[in-house]
């Protein structure tokens, strides 16, 4: 299978509409995808970390994307790049692939790694070996060679033992067995192959190697996508898009004093070491700004560039091991219009991969609406981008601005906007060079352990950084029956001073050093080096996973609706109507008190060896935190102000359909493996800093 080209007003849909584009083509290569991704990592949380991972990555590499190979080839090596690194530790984990196939892939495993990826790509993704020599950035005579020598692996791995056949034609056999050998050379091989026992064998067992791996293609419903799947990764891009969307506190801008008590101050200034305090309260009106420049994390730039009449100034950058952030202010010379800088839309780092680190993804921070400084002209913004962490103490970056998206606030209430709704730009060329040095973090290890509905959370490390505080914790996955998915904290209190915690800005960490923990990181306020002496920490919410297993036998002729009980709660199977498709609609709209918010289940067909396609919609209702129901459908939809929002899914319809045109999928059985749950909650942990 080769993938078709996209076309250029395809990618030009995908980047106006962003991220949802990104995952509604996600979803619809999800089968192809999830299969590759299975042998690298095998492990489901790890595979939603990986999906979640790649639609970030792809949106914000879109820009350069240069339409010189097929989109999926593009998307391909990007989610490559992130399965090897979220493998990396695979080796101490739990696998969960089924029995049958662990043989397949412990020997997989021992490949090098360009073989195993010459064969999975070749043999599992199905594409061609020009597609994926250009992915693996070789030749496609070395393309041949890795997948004859891994096939090779393979087979003494599968206990065939070792070749003992002519070297001379081992070459062939794989445009021999794939029938794009030459004649003259097909022919040769033949006779050979006649008078050759040991070249029999040989060509035999390779030959059952490649039917393997092409058989393992062909029994795709072993690599069936979970029906919550998509749905949890369009979570986590929820909550992610929900923080993009947070407004700053409003801040209060300070007067100025009279000129007497200013040369006052300015003469106990030099004396005192106050002077610089107290320049920078009555020079910097930005207030976050003010509080960097003073404790001396960073300098005045004021570097300026012109393009069209808008005026981009770059005030000044503070840099950290966490990131880079950068304050600019715009000003639109001609007209009354705001812009604010995107980095994923029209603006990139020249040499970030010189001097930046590619292990983090950049932080969104929202233009703050509300301040003093943005509501005193209409033609001038002041805003802050994040740029990844430097990797040296010092550099300059090069920043490059071609587009600005033209801020457009709500009608009724010009303290919002939707960023992705009647997105409107202002094109040109602004070019920086940033010169930065990078602040030094403190590390403390933490010593404490605690329990969120019975499973055991310990807290590992405080990590204060001049631009944010993050807490890192790890969750045990010794208890399979119920697990946590995710932590959610309401603040971190050092010294009585409390610190937000930023809303649903928890990740988890792609190093995984013991197979019993999973661990993770939550952002806090900046604590500006303060050394903490008491550290409590308050949770906010818990995202629970529970494994519980339940059957239902399904009847094309049985009336429906049929019900049946699920943890606590009345199911009904409203319909199963065979047909082109066949129709499955299951539901429960009674949410009050309900255990659950979504179902873990698939439907298996008659034929259970038949690969079957699923087109699944479903539809739900939104709730916060003090049970008010919220309408989804309401446009401008303002998820930013519900309190802990929880979304409970009522109806679940399935569309399936045989990979065969004229067959139709007889559903045999229903099976329901579990449920997700969210649960509030206010515990405080006192936490003792070594």
């Amino acid at each position: 299978m080769i993938p078709a080209k996209i076309d250029p007003m395809s990618i030009t849909t995908i980047s106006e509409k962003g991220v949802e584009s990104i995952v509604d083509w996600f979803n619809q290569h999800k089968q192809s995808f999830y299969t590759l991704g299975w042998f690298y990592l095998r492990n489901q949380q790890q595979m939603e970390e990986l999906f979640f991972q790649s639609i970030i990555k792809v949106q914000k590499e879109l820009p350069r994307f240069k339409n010189e190979t097929s989109f999926e080839t593009w998307v391909t090596s990007i989610f490559i790049q992130n399965c090897r690194q979220l493998s990396e530790d695979r080796s101490l984990q739990v696998s969960e692939e089924s029995d049958q196939h662990k043989e397949l892939f412990y020997a997989l495993d021992q490949l090098k790694e360009y073989e195993k990826e010459a064969v999975v790509l070749t043999y599992i993704k199905g594409i061609s070996k020009e597609e994926a020599a250009l992915l693996l950035q070789v030749s496609v005579e070395k393309m041949k060679e890795l997948l004859f020598s891994g096939i090779q692996s393979l087979r003494k791995e599968l206990g065939y033992g070792p070749f003992n056949g002519c070297k001379e034609y081992h070459k062939d056999y794989i445009d021999y067995l794939e029938r794009t050998l030459d004649r003259s050379k097909r022919i040769d091989l033949e006779i050979h192959i006649y008078h050759c026992q040991d070249c029999q064998e040989d060509l035999a067992t390779f030959q059952d190697v490649m039917l393997t791996m092409l058989n393992l293609t062909d029994r795709m419903e072993d690599f069936n996508v979970p029906s919550d799947f998509m749905g949890n990764v369009k979570a986590r891009l929820a909550e992610k898009e929900k923080h993009r969307q947070q407004k700053n506190q409003k801040r209060k801008r300070m007067g100025l004093v009279f000129a007497s008590v200013f040369a006052l101050i300015i003469g106990i200034g030099f004396f005192t070491g106050t002077f610089t305090n107290l320049y920078y309260t009555w020079t910097e009106d930005n207030q976050e700004l003010r509080a960097f420049l003073q404790q001396g994390l960073g300098e005045r730039l004021n570097l300026e560039a012109d393009s069209g009449g808008v005026k981009i100034k770059i005030k000044s950058a503070i840099a950290d091991d966490v990131q880079t952030l950068v304050f600019y202010e715009i000003e639109d010379t001609a007209k009354d219009n705001q812009y604010v800088i995107d980095y994923h839309e029209g603006s990139s780092v020249e040499n970030e991969y010189k001097i930046m680190s590619s292990e983090t993804y950049p932080k969104y921070y929202p233009p703050d609406l509300k301040s003093a400084e943005n509501n005193k002209e209409k033609n001038v913004f002041h805003g802050k981008m994040s740029l990844l962490p430097l990797t040296t103490d010092n550099g300059t970056i090069k920043l490059k601005i071609t587009k600005l998206q033209k801020l457009i606030r709500d009608s009724s209430d010009r303290n919002s906007f939707s960023p992705y709704e009647n997105m409107e730009f202002e094109t040109g060329e602004w070019n920086f060079e940033i010169p930065v040095t990078k602040q030094p973090s403190i590390e403390y290890a933490l010593d404490e352990e605690t329990e969120v509905e019975g499973i055991p959370v310990r807290f590992n490390k405080l990590t204060i950084a001049p631009t944010a505080t993050i807490l890192q914790f790890a969750i045990s996955t010794e208890h399979p029956e119920k697990r946590i998915d995710f932590l959610n904290f309401d603040n971190l209190e050092v010294n009585n001073k409390k610190f937000k915690a930023e809303i649903y800005g928890g990740s988890l960490l792609d190093s995984f050093p013991d197979v019993n923990w999973s661990t993770f990181q939550t952002h806090f306020e900046p604590l500006f080096g303060e050394k903490p002496k008491e550290v409590h920490v308050q949770f906010a919410s818990v995202h629970l996973t529970f494994e519980d297993t339940f059957i239902i036998e399904l009847d094309g002729i049985r009336e429906y609706p049929q019900t049946f009980e699920y943890a606590g709660s009345t199911i009904s199977i409203d319909k199963v109507e065979v047909g082109q498709p066949t129709i499955v609609v299951i539901s429960n709209r009674e949410v009050e008190n309900r255990a659950y918010q979504s179902l873990h289940f698939n439907i298996v067909g008659e034929d259970e060896n038949e690969p079957i396609s699923m087109e699944i919609n479903s539809e739900g209702v939104l709730f916060d935190k003090n049970g008010i129901e919220y309408d989804m459908n309401e446009n401008p939809f303002v998820y930013d102000k519900i309190e802990q929002p929880r979304y409970f899914e009522t109806v679940y319809s399935y569309g399936l359909q045989s990979n065969n045109a004229e067959e139709k999928v007889v559903p045999k059985r229903l099976e329901i493996y579990g449920y997700n749950s969210t649960k509030y909650l206010d515990d405080v942990v006192k936490i003792s800093v070594k």
